[in-house]
């Protein structure tokens, strides 16, 4: 596969992202800045029930953890994986397989999660799921840090897109994600998203195609989000669903390991940080969408060097890196 227009090829000198580093990851991640070869890792596969309504369902969000990321934030809360690299690399039938088991376990939907440096390997997968009879919806998660050429790869594939858009100051986003482009790049993905995705839902009321625009406010950047309510008004409004998170959490352990700095303050959102939030919902009269609740609380971080990282209430675990398929899968045994 030819993702450069020229004789090389993505594995070779990669540009499956906005940072188009030109890493050779045909086996070396050294080069690469989401720190993974050509192939794929995962770290958790499971049925998530804190996902939103339209994606979680009954039977929970059938969520594939991806190992690596093209972006890093100094706040990320699964840097276990985004950024230590805890994962375990799978075949492509693996993963196909891993698809299947959510499914036979009542997942909604199969829903990947930062897997914008493996695109074409997941494409393939996906793929292969299909031709062995996954029948679920296909969700991306991602930061939005994407290359809307490379995002073409998943058509037919994936029909619900879950982005996240985190900022819309370039200065901010150099200093905590190394990345000056990402709102340009990230509007332009979202805007692909929504282009090619109308919004369909099932009889249950279950989202088949669309978007979910998502938005992390963090304590002290109020300003910020009201940039990106703003830009959601101005050109999703009516087409996708806002879905405004207010779960920040201080991840101490994140930044003296990976940064050795702390770029935010220590902190939750406030009340009246969340007050403010309902404030700026009802002035631009945003309505088609969801707000988390505020609940301070860091005992629902993820720890994945577990085989149930998070509340046993959030979640199911149905394959982990270190153990493989859990006893509620009960698929075919693992090669």
């Amino acid at each position: 596969m030819n993702m450069n227009g020229g004789t090389g090829t993505w594995q070779e000198s990669c540009t499956l992202c906005p940072r188009n580093c030109a890493a050779a990851r045909n086996g070396n991640p050294t080069g690469a800045f989401c720190g993974e070869t050509d192939g794929l890792r995962l770290s958790w596969a499971g049925l998530h029930f804190g996902e939103e309504p339209p994606v979680t369902g009954q039977g929970g969000s059938g969520t594939v953890f991806v190992t690596g990321c093209n972006l890093r934030c100094s706040f990320c809360q699964n840097y276990q994986i985004s950024r230590e690299g805890m994962g375990k690399a799978v075949s492509k039938k693996d993963f196909a397989s891993i698809c299947l088991a959510l499914e036979k376990a009542g997942a909604e939907n199969i829903n990947i999660v930062t897997g914008s440096h493996s695109v074409p390997y997941l494409a393939e997968g996906l793929r292969e799921a299909r031709e062995q009879g996954l029948s679920i919806p296909v969700l991306w998660n991602s930061s939005a840090y994407e290359s809307t050429g490379v995002l073409k790869l998943l058509e037919g594939l994936v029909t619900v897109w879950l982005p996240d858009f985190k900022s819309s100051d370039p200065d901010f986003s150099a200093e905590v994600f190394r990345a000056r482009d990402y709102p340009e790049k990230a509007a332009e993905a979202i805007l692909y998203m929504t282009d090619t995705s109308p919004m369909v839902f099932n009889e249950r009321g279950l989202l088949q195609s669309g978007v979910i625009m998502r938005h992390l406010s963090l304590p002290g950047r109020l300003k910020d989000t009201g940039e990106i309510l703003r830009w959601f008004k101005d050109n999703l409004d009516g087409r996708a669903l806002l879905s405004l998170m207010t779960q920040y959490t201080p991840v101490p352990a994140a930044e003296k390991k990976l940064w050795g700095k702390e770029p935010f303050p220590q902190r939750y959102t406030e009340e009246n940080e969340y007050d403010a939030l309902l404030e700026m919902l009802d002035s631009l009269q945003i309505d088609n969408g969801f707000l988390q609740e505020l609940n301070p609380d860091s005992e629902w971080l993820p720890d994945f060097s577990r085989t149930q990282p998070f509340s046993s209430s959030l979640a199911k675990p149905v394959w982990h890196w270190k153990q493989g398929f859990t006893a509620i899968a009960s698929p075919s045994p693992e090669p």
